[in-house]
């Protein structure tokens, strides 16, 4: 990793990580696009979110997989950190934990591409006021 030695470095790495992410405010309808976030709370950053979200972008961006990917905070699951939840469209959200270099590209390739769920999902515990 580069080291930052003043503005202008930290400026021009901002500037770099935001042109290969994709935000939801440049696009009209993000329920139709596959909706990555990652924890990022201090609990996730030090168990490895920081590198999942880096590999993550690079890699649906390599993919050619249209997807916006955001970070959260503390999702309430730091025993299975890294935290990852995708929502695709028209399915409700799913928590994976774990998620490492190898989980996130099993994700990509079995989940975000094809709609297999995998083992790590995190189940929820909580019910939607509407039920």
């Amino acid at each position: 990793m580069t080291k930052i030695k003043n503005l202008a470095d930290l400026k021009k790495l901002k500037d770099q990580l935001q042109s290969k992410m994709k935000y939801g405010d440049k696009r009209e309808r993000t329920e139709d696009l596959v909706q990555v976030k990652i924890a990022m709370a201090t609990c996730c950053i030090a168990s490895g979110s920081r590198e999942t979200m880096n590999y993550l972008v690079d890699e649906l961006e390599k993919r050619n997989i249209d997807a916006v990917v955001t970070q959260t905070g503390c999702m309430g699951y730091c025993y299975a950190e890294p935290t990852v939840e995708v929502k695709l469209p028209d399915r409700e959200p799913v928590v994976f934990g774990y998620v490492d270099h190898h989980k996130a590209d099993e994700i990509i390739e079995k989940y975000i591409k094809n709609g297999i769920l995998l083992e790590g999902i995190i189940p929820v515990n909580y019910r939607k006021i509407d039920e």
